[in-house]
C-alpha cells in the first residue's frame, strides 16, 4: 500500500474525539483537542492563548503532553500536536503509517484552529526516525525538522547484529563454564538467541526488553566472560565491531578513553544492560513489522574491516586487552568471519526500503539532528553514518548536528529541546544557521531561562573511523 493510500484511509474519518477548550495546563492557558483516529491511534493538540502561529508536531506528543519540554514550548507561544504510539505497534510497526497519521492530525488542527504559518516536525527515537523521513520524503507541509535520538530501522538492527554476532561467536560457542547445570539458562550456544526472537518470550508491552530464558542465558554468558582476561578482551572486540557507545548508564562513570580497564568495564555494563534486548533494542518490533521476516544480515560482511572502521581508542583498548590475555586478535577476527552468517529476507528489505521506512541523507528542509552520547537504544554511530550521506549528497546547508553529554535514551531536558526549537526558528527566520558548536548552544540554552541546564558537548574522540551500516537501497 502506498503512503498516499494509507493517508487516505487514515483521513477517511475520525472516531471518539473529544474537545476541551480554554483549559489550563501548568499555568499555560491553552485550548485542547483529543481524539482517536480510525486505526485506533490516540491524538492530541494544544494551542496556547498567545499562539505564535507555529506548530510543533511530534509522533509521541499525545502520550507525554504534560512533560516539561511541551509545557515550556506552550509557554513560549508554540502550539503542539501529535499522536501516541499504537498499542499494536509491537506487531505492526510502520513509520509510513505513523507519518500519515501525523498528517491527518495536522488536517484536524487546521480545521479547528486555522492554518499555521509554520510547522516544525519534532520527535525522539521512533519519532526521530519519523522526523528524518518527513524531512526527506514528506516535507511539503513542513518547514523544519528536529530529530532527537533517531533510529533508522535496518541500520540500527544491523548495527546491533554485528556486536551480538561477535559476542555469540567469541563467548558463546564454548560449553558454559558452569556446565549448564540445573537452574542455568545458558546450557549451550543455542540458548544465545540474537535473531528471529519468539513472540512467546515475555516482553514489555512497548517491545523494549525481554524477560525469561533468552536474556538470562545471555547475562550468564556475559558474566562468565567478564571473569577472565580472555573474556574481557573478547567482549571489547565484539563491542568495537558493533560500534556501540561504551557509557550508557550511571552504574559507572563515563570512562576516560585512555583508561583501558575502565573503558572495558563500561563496555561490560553496557553489554549486560543491552542483554535485556538480545540481538538489538526492540528487535522483536522490527522483525514483526514485515510479517516476521528478517530485516538484518551479515552475509558478505568482512568483520576485520568492520573492526578497523571502529573508534580508535576502542581499537587500542582491544589490542592491549588481547596482548594482556595472550590471545591472537587476528585469529579471533578470522573465527568471526568463518562463522555461519545470517541472511535478510528480500520481503523484509522490500518493506523497509519504502519511503518513510528508511532514510538516505537527502533532506528537503532544514534538519537538526540531536543525540545523547550514552544512548543505549540508538548507538550514536548512526548519526555519523547519516552525516556521511549528507556530505555525499551535498546537503550540508540544510543539516546540523548537536550532541548532549547524557546517558540513557530520549532524556533531553527542557533547556536542550527549547534551544533546538529556538535554533530552528532562527534558521527559518533568516535562512542561515547560527553556530551549533557546544559553547554557542549552551549559551543559547542558558539565555532561554528554562530552569534546567543544557549539556551540549563535542564528540570528536567518540567517533568511528567509518560507520559500517548505512543502507541505501533503490527506493520504490
Amino acid at each position: 500500500m502506498s503512503i498516499r493510500t494509507i493517508r487516505a484511509a487514515v483521513m477517511a474519518s475520525v472516531v471518539g474525539s473529544t474537545t476541551l477548550a480554554g483549559a489550563a495546563f501548568a499555568q499555560v492557558k491553552a485550548s485542547e483537542e483529543k481524539g482517536t483516529l480510525p486505526d485506533g491511534t490516540i491524538y492530541g493538540m494544544r494551542v496556547p492563548a498567545n499562539w505564535n502561529k507555529t506548530v510543533i508536531r511530534d509522533l509521541d506528543y499525545a502520550g507525554r503532553a504534560d512533560s516539561p519540554r511541551y509545557q515550556e514550548l506552550l509557554k513560549r507561544g508554540y502550539a503542539v500536536s501529535g499522536t501516541m504510539r499504537h498499542r499494536m505497534r509491537i506487531y505492526r510497526y510502520d513509520p509510513a503509517r505513523e507519518i500519515a497519521n501525523l498528517d491527518s492530525v495536522l488536517d484536524r488542527f487546521q480545521a479547528r484552529f486555522g492554518k499555521p504559518a509554520r510547522v516544525i516536525q519534532f520527535g525522539c527515537s521512533g519519532g526521530g526516525h519519523a522526523t528524518l523521513a518527513v524531512a526527506e520524503n514528506f516535507s511539503n507541509r513542513i518547514d523544519g525538522a528536529i530529530a532527537l535520538g533517531a533510529h533508522t530501522p535496518v541500520w540500527i538492527m544491523n548495527t546491533f547484529l554485528d556486536g551480538w554476532f561477535g559476542l555469540k561467536v567469541l563467548i558463546g560457542s564454548d560449553k558454559p563454564a558452569t556446565g549448564g547445570g540445573e537452574g542455568a539458562a545458558w546450557r549451550s550456544p543455542a540458548d544465545l538467541v540474537i535473531v528471529n526472537l519468539p513472540n512467546g518470550e515475555p516482553f514489555n508491552p512497548s517491545g523494549h526488553g525481554l524477560h525469561g530464558s533468552i536474556p538470562a542465558a545471555w547475562r550468564e554468558a556475559i558474566d562468565a566472560a567478564q571473569k577472565t582476561p580472555e573474556g574481557r578482551a573478547r567482549i571489547a572486540l565484539a563491542f568495537t565491531i558493533g560500534q556501540w557507545p561504551a557509557w550508557v548508564n550511571k552504574l559507572t562513570p563515563q570512562p576516560s578513553l585512555d583508561d583501558v580497564a575502565a573503558l572495558q568495564h563500561a563496555m561490560y555494563h553496557t553489554v549486560y544492560q543491552n542483554a535485556g534486548s538480545p540481538g538489538g533494542e526492540a528487535r522483536v518490533i522490527f522483525e514483526n513489522a514485515a510479517l516476521g521476516q528478517q530485516p538484518s544480515w551479515n552475509t558478505g560482511v568482512d568483520y576485520r574491516e568492520f573492526f578497523e572502521n571502529g573508534n580508535e581508542s576502542f581499537k587500542q583498548a582491544v589490542r592491549q586487552l588481547y596482548r594482556e590475555a595472550g590471545l591472537d586478535l587476528e585469529a579471533d577476527l578470522k573465527k568471526i568471519n568463518a562463522a555461519p552468517r545470517i541472511a535478510a529476507s528480500p520481503y523484509a528489505l522490500d518493506y523497509w526500503k519504502a519511503p518513510g521506512r528508511n532514510v538516505v541523507g537527502k533532506p528537503q528542509i532544514p534538519l537538526l539532528r540531536m543525540h545523547e552520547i550514552g544512548d543505549y537504544q540508538v548507538p550514536i554511530s548512526l548519526v555519523q553514518g547519516y552525516d556521511a550521506l549528507i556530505r555525499a549528497n551535498g546537503k550540508e546547508d540544510l543539516y546540523r548536528t548537536a550532541f548532549v553529554r547524557a546517558d540513557g535514551h530520549c532524556g533531553f531536558n527542557a533547556a536542550e529541546t527549547t534551544a533546538a526549537v529556538e535554533l530552528m526558528k532562527r534558521r527559518l527566520d533568516t535562512g542561515k544557521w547560527q553556530s551549533t558548536d557546544p559553547d554557542s548552544l549552551n549559551m543559547l540554552a542558558a539565555s532561554l531561562g528554562t530552569g534546567t541546564t543544557s549539556r551540549f558537548i563535542t564528540i570528536d574522540k567518540l567517533k568511528q573511523k567509518k560507520y559500517n551500516r548505512a543502507w541505501e537501497p533503490e527506493t520504490r
